[in-house]
């Protein structure tokens, strides 16, 4: 028997039972579709936190406050107050030339309010100083960035990011106007003049929903953010390397550096390049990506069961017509090949159509809001590929055993059978 006849008979025996064929490849359909989903969703989440981390800037490495020191942070001003962090640290690491360093600047990031007018916004506003703008690369639209007459008077003036100043000022020119910083859940308000607004980043770039402030302005307010030395308290710094620099040996000379100021022999914080943390997103992303996809190959699994239950079904129902193949010629590879032949038609099956509304539902969640989160998707070919391939093993496989189940049929009983 030819391929193609084998493939004729498929379609007779599928068509002369179309539900149950088509429930029979249910379970291949769902489960392609889920691999596909379920993956794109993962590798979506990975690109958009890959992106956000390479929106921060180029050749970045952060230096924050180890997570034994800062157990009791909020995330609020008073949250400064445990960080072991000081801006003279930002002002040494600046200092001491370690080669392709270009630019160093403190910071802390807290979660608050931005009242203008009738409009607000919930933002992060970034404490930091004049050379943040350098390190992150910052262009400025209209206006102008944190100057250092504002870091050393500590002014109350604050720049805005593109998004976040069309939302508080729509139509409008925000520089000279006030916008008050809600702190702490509202019990410390601050009115600041707006003297500058970012050019749009666009993407994932965070600085556009953020506004920014000299951390002098809080820091002159809230004077417990000193040391008992004077220093000044930060969450993290940003160092900006040279492209192709080694940034490994410019973390270990800022470590050395740290320790020595710190007079301590165990690191309280934590030194890591953009390139760590895009390494780390990826590695989890991956991790979630085969837990996924092991899930949904369960439904491939329960998929390829039902098929070989429904075959060998089949292969008790038509003893008689197998017998009469027998009789007329039919060899044994004949019965195998038609079998094998209906299974894995109905796998494929199954499988394109699960590639079509697995493709479906990703563009359909791509940048839809759940559960507050936006998802984002990025459908692979490779794992198009892989489940389509899978299907068609699923399809080889459950039709294999049922395929010689039928070969092995005596055709004077399979004659006999009514």
């Amino acid at each position: 028997m030819s391929l193609i006849d084998a493939f004729r008979v498929t379609l007779r025996a599928i068509f002369a039972n179309r539900l149950r064929s088509v429930l029979t490849s249910l379970g291949v359909v769902i489960g392609v579709s889920s691999v596909i989903a379920l993956v794109a969703v993962a590798q979506g989440t990975q690109q958009g936190v890959t992106d956000r981390i390479r929106g921060l800037g180029t050749g970045l490495i952060f230096v924050e406050s180890s997570a034994a020191a800062t157990t009791s942070q909020t995330g609020g001003p008073a949250g400064l107050g445990q960080s072991t962090l000081v801006a003279s640290d930002a002002a040494a690491i600046a200092a001491d030339a370690i080669p392709g360093v270009i630019a160093v600047a403190a910071h802390a990031a807290v979660d608050t309010q931005l009242v203008a007018g009738a409009n607000n916004l919930g933002a992060t506003v970034v404490s930091t100083s004049s050379e943040y703008g350098e390190v992150r690369d910052l262009d400025v639209r209209s206006g102008s960035f944190i100057t250092p007459a504002h870091d050393e008077e500590g002014s109350m003036v604050a720049v805005l990011g593109a998004r976040a100043a069309e939302t508080l000022y729509p139509g409008a020119d925000p520089v000279g106007q006030q916008v008050r910083l809600s702190f702490a859940g509202g019990r410390l308000t601050l009115a600041f003049v707006v003297v500058g607004v970012l050019e749009e980043q666009g993407g994932a770039g965070e600085a556009d929903d953020q506004a920014f402030i000299p951390i002098t302005s809080i820091a002159n307010r809230l004077r417990f953010l000193y040391t008992p030395a004077g220093d000044l308290r930060v969450t993290q710094i940003d160092v900006r390397a040279a492209d192709g620099v080694d940034e490994d040996r410019v973390k270990e000379e800022i470590s050395e550096l740290l320790l020595f100021r710190h007079e301590t022999s165990e690191p309280d914080f934590v030194i890591q390049s953009q390139d760590d943390l895009i390494s780390a997103a990826t590695e989890v992303s991956n991790t979630l990506s085969i837990l996924l996809g092991s899930i949904a190959g369960i439904s491939l699994l329960v998929g390829g069961i039902g098929v070989m239950n429904i075959m060998l079904v089949s292969v008790a129902e038509r003893a008689r017509e197998i017998g009469i193949r027998r009789a007329v010629g039919a060899t044994s590879r004949d019965i195998v090949t038609q079998f094998v032949t209906e299974a894995l038609t109905l796998s494929l099956f199954g499988g394109v159509v699960g590639i079509a509304l697995g493709t479906g539902a990703s563009l359909a969640v791509d940048g839809r809001a759940v559960g507050g989160q936006e998802l984002a998707v990025l459908i692979q070919p490779w794992s198009i590929a892989a489940a389509f391939l899978v299907a068609a093993g699923v399809g080889l496989a459950s039709g294999s055993y049922p395929a010689y189940r039928a070969a092995t049929i005596d055709p004077i009983a399979a004659l006999r059978n009514e």
